[in-house]
C-alpha cells in the first residue's frame, strides 16, 4: 500500500510544472465589469452577426473594448490598445468593420479571432502579441464584459 501512496505522491509531483503562461508585457491587466444592453441605440449594431462596436468608456479596458457579434448568440470582446506597445498616444486601434488597425505601424488584428494578421517575418525572433481578450457573456438583451 505504502508503494502505491509513494506512487502516487511521485507522479503528482512530477507531473506538476512551474512554466507560467505568456502574458503580454506592454498591456497591464486591469478588473472591470461593463453591460452593454443591445436595446439602447449605442449598442444596438450588436444584434447582428459580424457587427463590431468600440466602447471607449473610462474604466472600461485600457483604451477601451471592441465587442464583436460572432454568431449564435456568441461575443468576444478585446481591448483597443495595440498589444503590441507600450500604451501611448498611437496606440488605441481603429476599428474598421470586424477589423482593428494598430496607428502606430498598420498591424492588423481580426476581432472574431484577435490574431494579428500581418504579422512581420523578422529574423530576431520578435515576440508578436494576438489581441487581449475580455470575458463576454450574453443574457437576453445585454453583453457583460468583464476582466
Amino acid at each position: 500500500m505504502r508503494r502505491i501512496y509513494a506512487i502516487l505522491l511521485l507522479l503528482t509531483i512530477s507531473a506538476c510544472s512551474n512554466d507560467s503562461t505568456n502574458r503580454n508585457p506592454y498591456l497591464q491587466e486591469i478588473n472591470f465589469r461593463f453591460e452593454a444592453n443591445l436595446n439602447l441605440p449605442t449598442y444596438s449594431p450588436l444584434s447582428n452577426t459580424g457587427s463590431a462596436i468600440w466602447v471607449p468608456t473610462e474604466g472600461v479596458g485600457i483604451r477601451g473594448v471592441f465587442i464583436i457579434n460572432v454568431g449564435f448568440d456568441q461575443f468576444r470582446a478585446f481591448e483597443a490598445s495595440c498589444p503590441n506597445h507600450v500604451p501611448n498616444d498611437c496606440s488605441t486601434m481603429i476599428l474598421d468593420g470586424q477589423l482593428a488597425t494598430c496607428p502606430c505601424d498598420d498591424y492588423e488584428y481580426s476581432l472574431f479571432t484577435g490574431q494579428q494578421l500581418n504579422r512581420p517575418d523578422d529574423d530576431d525572433d520578435t515576440r508578436y502579441y494576438d489581441m487581449l481578450e475580455y470575458r463576454a457573456s450574453f443574457n437576453g438583451s445585454s453583453v457583460t464584459i468583464s476582466n
